[in-house]
């Protein structure tokens, strides 16, 4: 996943995807907002626990993992992709170093299961298409690089210790709660929160880089199977809608759904490490987890948009934490003169 604190998304999903949890803990780097993670027992029922720590406290993680009742760790917490361009070292340490703790305090632990929540960002740009997971690995950013390294030692601790794990790259997981804000901002919130605001919409780059955007309830539902299918023990999975669109034509559909078919749209300069294709095989998640994507990304987008209309706050109160070039690790520009 893309954004930083994917939580935030998956904890609305969750209750679609037909789940109920037994027990949750939640390992959110310091990026995430404390104030979205207070509402996750809320949002879970009363099923769930939440736990609040970071996962570079390697005293606070060695607990977590500790009570009897867990079946499975879901291991979602990161640093997002525009971070690790101002901050590659602290990326590294939470995307990284941090899982590789994990693993050992919940196999220490004796948690039956481990499911690595990794991102389409390990492959880089796509050299063939669709990508099945035995594409080549080759990304170009520290946050793929980081977001590898934790998936090879989540295969490293199956292979070696014959600890239970599995390994799935969802492709673009956007829905309610998805970040627009600081350097956890990404396309869709941003584009559409500009639509409705009044605001052009930045692209960065030519606009022809391609994404295979997957709504939040299916991603959910394929990390939900990953820890259920004993056939996924040991494997690496992708989870995406199987189709890919160019960011051109997102702002274009984006435009139309908010009801401003002639919104703006300014390109702007590329940004850093981009992908420049993704496109994700889901043949290999269909029949190892029988997962198969629901939402099409014409109803994600209306969903999402829905979900907008129900906050309080205004879209020219959300963009107020928006940041327009949001890998400089400083507060950019206003949004009002963009």
């Amino acid at each position: 996943m893309d954004a930083s604190g994917p939580l935030d998304l998956l904890r609305s999903a969750v209750p679609d995807a037909g789940i109920e949890p037994l027990a949750s803990i939640d390992m959110p780097t310091l990026a995430v907002d404390r104030e979205h993670l207070l509402d996750v027992c809320r949002v879970l029922r009363d099923d769930v626990r939440l736990q609040y720590a970071l996962l570079v406290d390697v005293t606070a993680v060695d607990r977590l993992p500790a009570e009897p009742r867990f079946e499975v760790v879901y291991h979602l917490a990161c640093l997002g992709v525009r971070h690790s361009v101002h901050s590659p070292l602290e990326n590294h340490d939470v995307n990284a170093t941090a899982t590789l703790k994990l693993l050992f305090a919940c196999r220490d632990a004796g948690v039956p299961r481990f499911v690595y929540v990794s991102s389409s960002e390990v492959y880089g740009t796509a050299k063939w298409v669709p990508m099945t997971e035995d594409h080549p690995a080759f990304p170009g950013t520290v946050y793929g690089a980081s977001k590898l390294a934790g998936e090879c030692f989540t295969r490293a601790y199956y292979r070696t210790y014959g600890y239970p794990t599995v390994v799935v790259r969802p492709f673009n997981t956007y829905g309610p709660r998805s970040h627009h804000e600081g350097d956890s901002g990404e396309v869709i919130p941003k584009f559409m929160l500009r639509c409705l605001a009044g605001l052009p919409m930045v692209l960065f780059g030519d606009g022809t880089q391609t994404r295979d955007f997957t709504y939040v309830s299916d991603t959910a539902s394929g990390i939900l199977l990953a820890g259920d299918s004993e056939k996924a023990v040991g494997d690496t999975i992708n989870l995406g809608s199987g189709s890919e669109v160019t960011i051109n034509d997102l702002a274009r559909q984006i435009a139309d759904i908010t009801g401003r078919p002639s919104a703006a749209m300014r390109h702007d300069r590329p940004r850093p490490g981009d992908v420049l294709r993704l496109y994700a095989d889901m043949s290999h998640a269909r029949d190892t987890l029988g997962f198969a994507p629901v939402v099409s990304l014409s109803d994600g987008l209306k969903k999402l948009l829905a979900w907008y209309q129900r906050q309080n706050a205004s879209p020219q109160e959300l963009l107020e934490r928006e940041i327009v070039h949001n890998w400089g690790g400083t507060v950019a520009e206003s949004t009002a003169t963009q």
